[in-house]
């Protein structure tokens, strides 16, 4: 039997061994928000200052180069998604597309990256929690991780409205930074210790030339990993296509203006040179720079950006668990893991899936308070690079699938711009920017992630030879699918 052919017409439920389906429990407002919350990463606030201090105000093409991107990968991602709303979103596609083997090896690589995402969030905001508080870190770390697999356990909805606050405070904190910075551009602050652009040129646009922008690239493109997560958060929605379609569309002008307006911000009112942490090791981050060039007292700005990163790591916390459960939950459902991972609890939650992912990062917690953070170092650069993978996946994954959807007639609302040249374009940029990973500080990123990489797949390929070309499962589209 073909591949094609071993699977149910596309919008059946999707079912546990039970027979309960998910729970469809996001409304609208909750995919709006989960689209924003994955655009608005905490690299942004975390990760923007060691990018401007590699390659200066030239920085902004690095962001712009990267959101092109990640705009093209969402909008293949997109396509596929709008025809067939899967909450193993890209690698259901993959397996139909390309193979088990595909499906398979992508779908663990991704659950592994969101499994680490987890303590590596909780981490940062343990950390933030105890500076303030004088607790040792590892308690308010494990209280935050509790509390947000435990939203997670009681009902997807509860995910949905707590990803609702946080992309909410995010959002409004950077519409308020932006039309502060401006003002402050125009010289129209009480306070102000610095105005205008002049610092967008006062070194040079690009001082540290254009390798330093291709570096600095590296940095940039991981700030946006999150974006697809709207694509499986709304198949659990009663109306996914509608979801997916808005939130494809509007991740142009979202990149533009959270991530290209506010970046402007902070380059045109603090040099570059303010982030370089051999000469300035205890300075502000980017937006806390930028605040005390506001006029801000320094105390208070970092205090401002340390609670809008709390609220964002938080963010990515709570979606890495959601994340996490729901690969796996497609993973079991398709039969490449543990069957007790698909069952449904009666509030229409994976909690096997919700707890086995929770487990794993809490132990990854724990290996690093208490003697071994060497490895859990290491576990982090397995993560690395997979990003790049998920999106080569996407991309090879859309140039099999957009004839067939065409030729079946089940092209949505979203199709990819100029098929298939962009496609090979962005292949070509993610294969590039694997190269300079390899060539740059990342190597170790880079080569841990490959190998991971290359065993999951060796095994997918002998899963597949073993128990043949074809989902282990019925299709795994949910309701509201077409």
């Amino acid at each position: 039997m073909s591949h094609a052919t071993s699977i149910e017409k596309p919008g059946a439920a999707e079912h546990s061994s039970s027979g309960k389906p998910l729970a469809p429990g996001l409304k609208p407002r909750h995919i709006s928000m989960i689209s924003i919350a994955g655009v608005i990463g905490a690299g942004l606030f975390v990760g923007s200052a060691n990018a401007i201090a590699t390659a200066g105000p030239a920085v902004l093409l690095a962001y712009a180069f990267s959101g092109i991107l990640v705009v093209l990968v969402m909008r293949m991602l997109g396509e596929m998604a709008v025809a067939n709303p899967d909450t193993g979103s890209f690698s259901t596609y993959a397996d139909r597309s390309l193979g088990r083997w595909a499906g398979f090896s992508v779908g663990w690589l991704y659950w592994w990256f969101w499994v680490l995402v987890i303590p590596f969030e909780a981490i940062a905001a343990g950390t933030i929690v105890a500076d303030w508080t004088g607790l040792p870190a590892v308690i308010p770390t494990l209280a935050i991780t509790a509390l947000l697999v435990g939203t997670n356990l009681i009902s997807v909805g509860n995910y949905g409205e707590f990803e609702f606050w946080f992309a909410l405070i995010k959002v409004v904190a950077i519409i308020a930074f932006i039309l502060l910075g401006l003002a402050a551009i125009f010289n129209l602050l009480p306070h102000q210790h610095s105005s205008g652009v002049q610092h967008l040129t006062s070194h040079g646009f690009m001082p540290l030339g254009i390798t330093a922008v291709a570096t600095a690239v590296m940095t940039t493109m991981f700030s946006f990993m999150g974006t697809e997560i709207v694509t499986i958060a709304a198949a659990e929605s009663k109306n996914p296509e509608a979801g997916i379609t808005k939130a494809t569309n509007s991740v142009i002008w979202r990149i533009g203006i959270f991530y290209l307006a506010s970046i402007f911000i902070v380059v045109s009112l603090v040099p570059y040179t303010y982030f370089d942490k051999k000469t300035n090791p205890h300075g502000l981050g980017s937006y806390g720079a930028a605040l005390a060039a506001m006029g801000i007292d320094e105390g208070v700005a970092a205090n401002l950006v340390n609670v809008l990163v709390l609220f964002s790591v938080a963010s990515c916390l709570n979606s890495a668990v959601y994340t996490a459960s729901r690969m796996s939950f497609s993973l079991s459902r398709r039969g490449d893991a543990p069957a007790s991972w698909s069952k449904i609890a009666p509030n229409g939650v994976p909690r096997n899936a919700v707890l086995v992912s929770s487990v794993i990062a809490v132990a990854a917690i724990l290996m690093n308070y208490f003697g071994a953070e060497s490895i859990f170092t290491v576990l982090l650069q397995t993560s690395g690079g997979i990003a790049l993978i998920v999106y080569l996946v996407i991309c090879f994954t859309q140039l099999a699938s957009r004839r067939k959807l065409e030729a079946e007639g089940r092209l949505g609302a979203v199709k990819m711009w100029a098929f298939p040249y962009l496609t090979w374009v962005t292949i070509a940029a993610i294969i590039g920017i694997c190269i300079l990973m390899l060539m740059g500080d990342s190597r170790m990123d880079f080569i841990y992630s490959a190998l991971l990489a290359v065993g999951t797949i060796l095994v997918g390929l002998y899963v597949q030879k073993r128990t043949g070309n074809k989902l282990g499962n019925a299709d795994v589209s949910v309701p509201g699918g077409h």
